[in-house]
């Protein structure tokens, strides 16, 4: 369920940081929309906060079960004559061994390697998934194997939609989200780099020629890599636009403003 808050701040930044602080989330998980922009006005007269529209994906609510109606009593039957009998010996009960509980909590790195081995098979893939854990709580997954080209795709979008599923199956019916980054042949740290590198240039002709550049569209993680690559550049801020899966990230110059 896709749900949203607004949020207000000095400057757009600020506005986010407000948003993701109150959802506890983190930039890539929420998608962020620019409704006004911060005027600093002169003297600080007719100035105005920045004010953002922050979504960002919900559980579903559980649907209520509907009352059912229980059938009125049947009369009582007239009680059959007594017959007095013998009780017969009943039988000494066999022992019954009882299988020990499962360990309270969930196993969360069961279950991931439980999904994606199941998926990898219904891909046909000659892959599987190494798991861990690093010390921001975050479940890195490294797809091993052979091929697997195919299963990262053009601009790693097959490898996004297998993250997303897997986030889906993990999380769903529990009370705490975990995040989870699928990768595979170091993929993710190469486009990185990409992404990084494509954000300092553009910065650099947007402080240039004072004119906002429109990125071309990108996925949550690809746009939270260029916010994060751009946020302590002078004179820089970036804000999305648009729709999934059109959404883009916009670079503009924001005439010497202080974040």
């Amino acid at each position: 369920m896709l749900k949203w808050i607004e949020s207000t701040g000095k400057s757009e930044e600020a506005a986010i940081e407000a948003a993701l602080q109150t959802l506890g989330m983190d930039r890539d998980e929420v998608s962020v929309e620019i409704l006004e922009r911060a005027k600093s006005g002169f003297l600080g007269i007719g100035s105005c906060p920045a004010k953002v529209k922050v979504s960002y994906e919900a559980p579903d609510e559980p649907v209520p079960t509907p009352k059912v109606e229980e059938p009125a009593p049947a009369p009582k039957a007239e009680p059959a004559p007594k017959v007095e009998s013998k009780p017969e010996p009943v039988p000494a009960a066999e022992p019954v061994s009882v299988a020990p509980a499962a360990p309270a909590g969930d196993d969360r790195t069961g279950r991931i390697e439980a999904f994606l081995t199941g998926l990898l098979k219904q891909m046909g893939a000659d892959a599987r998934p190494v798991i861990h854990t690093d010390g921001d709580g975050i479940y890195q997954v490294e797809l091993v194997g052979s091929g697997l080209g195919g299963l990262i795709g053009r601009r790693g979008e097959t490898l996004d939609a297998i993250q997303q599923l897997t986030g889906y199956a993990v999380n769903h019916g529990q009370s705490k989200r975990v995040r989870i980054h699928v990768d595979a042949e170091g993929y993710r740290a190469k486009r990185e780099e990409s992404l990084v590198r494509l954000a300092q240039k553009v910065a650099g002709k947007v402080v240039r020629y004072r004119r906002n550049v429109t990125l071309e569209p990108m996925n949550a993680y690809e746009r939270h890599v260029i916010h994060t690559a751009l946020q302590d550049t002078p004179d820089i801020t970036t804000y999305s636009v648009g729709t999934e899966p059109n959404r883009r990230t916009v670079v503009a110059y924001s005439r010497g403003e202080h974040r």
